[in-house]
């Protein structure tokens, strides 16, 4: 086996669908299923297992998937989580990302679509099913910055909206029509005035101060 594959676990309780998940998964060299479960009861046993991304369903979940969440980041700091579902739910994403959440994938998504999102997660990007996406962009229309106006300058607001919708540098870009490279000194003097490391925990920033 590959040293560097992305060592994934799959939380899903259809069986037939988390069957032909992990199969389609186990077919990409890139990828390594180390755990499957049925219930999110069990998800310590997950986290023991220290998987890079844990792919969590949450349409039926007994409880609220946001405790899911917050138990996995706690319990495996350093391990990126992905939603799962049938529907995009904004309010379930928002209240998610406030733990960390690094994706959000609709089931519909298409098999070299999925590859990338999981691929662009465990490279430290943001992941959300464009069709989320836009609905968050929509939003971020009708709403104003409430933070401090003096912390981020217009253009930097702008790249931040962008991250937190899940856009890649390269699209930001091409929103902007601005160089990748401007994009990321963008970026960089984000994180440099927010003290954060990590594009999520920018995006966490832009959906507590009102910014998507």
């Amino acid at each position: 086996m590959a040293s560097d594959q992305v060592r994934i676990a799959v939380v899903e309780e259809q069986a037939l669908f988390r069957k032909a998940l992990c199969q389609v998964l186990a077919k990409d060299d890139r990828f390594k299923v180390i755990a499957e479960c049925v219930d999110h009861c069990d998800l310590q046993r997950i986290a023991a297992s220290k998987p890079d991304i844990t792919l969590l369903d949450v349409d039926f979940q007994k409880g609220d998937p946001v405790d899911a969440v917050k138990l996995l980041r706690e319990t495996h700091p350093n391990g990126k989580i992905c939603l799962l579902s049938m529907h995009a739910q904004q309010a379930l994403l928002e209240r998610s990302l406030v733990f960390g959440l690094e994706g959000y994938v609709i089931k519909d998504i298409g098999l070299m679509d999925l590859s990338r999102a999981l691929l662009a997660i465990h490279a430290g990007d943001f992941y959300v099913d464009p069709r989320l996406a836009g609905s968050m962009l929509r939003r971020m229309s009708e709403r104003r910055y409430k933070g401090d106006p003096s912390e981020l300058s217009d253009r930097e607001t702008d790249v931040i909206q962008l991250i937190a919708i899940g856009l890649s540098n390269k699209q930001i870009s091409e929103k902007l029509f601005l160089s990748e490279k401007t994009v990321k000194n963008h970026i960089s003097r984000i994180f440099s005035k927010l003290n954060v490391t990590a594009r999520t925990q920018a995006a966490i920033y832009a959906i507590k101060s009102g910014l998507a």
